[in-house]
């Protein structure tokens, strides 16, 4: 199964798939991965993904989003450092977050990229600082994808 992955990969940029950076606003994103829990490694929840449907695709960009629980005065000062590094807010709170784990206010920073263990893994433990600096906590990740229809 992977080899066709592989190839299908190889054939998207052979054939300029990637012409444009994926927009994460399209109405066609999926969460194809995502990792609540702090102990779990981003190569652990990306081997995950990749044998599950729908199917996280390695090569193709994905929209990465952090999930923080931030004290509602420190929203504003983690948008202007996250943007530092081309984050934006996506929101604030999301059903998949625990009311409980939530202090104060749930925001989602996102932005696109290619999503591989080594950079998933440093995002988290940046997004991980940047909750604590601030007073809250970084609850988890996901990542989104356009839905591919070809399978």
């Amino acid at each position: 199964m992977s080899i066709g992955k592989g190839v299908r990969g190889w054939l998207r940029s052979l054939i300029g798939r990637r012409s444009e950076p994926l927009d994460a606003n399209r109405p066609d994103l999926v969460v194809v991965v995502s990792s609540f829990d702090d102990a779990e490694a981003c190569s652990t929840a990306l081997e995950r993904a990749a044998e599950a449907t729908p199917v996280w695709q390695a090569e193709d960009e994905a929209v990465l989003r952090h999930h923080l629980a931030l004290p509602a005065d420190r929203v504003d000062r983690a948008a202007e450092l996250a943007g530092q590094d081309g984050y934006v807010v996506a929101g604030t709170g999301d059903g998949n977050v625990p009311a409980a784990a939530v202090a104060g206010a749930s925001v989602i920073l996102q932005r696109v990229q290619v999503l591989d263990a080594l950079h998933c893994a440093q995002e988290k433990s940046r997004m991980a600082s940047l909750a604590q600096r601030l007073g809250g906590t970084a609850l988890g990740w996901d990542a989104l994808q356009p839905q591919d229809s070809a399978g």
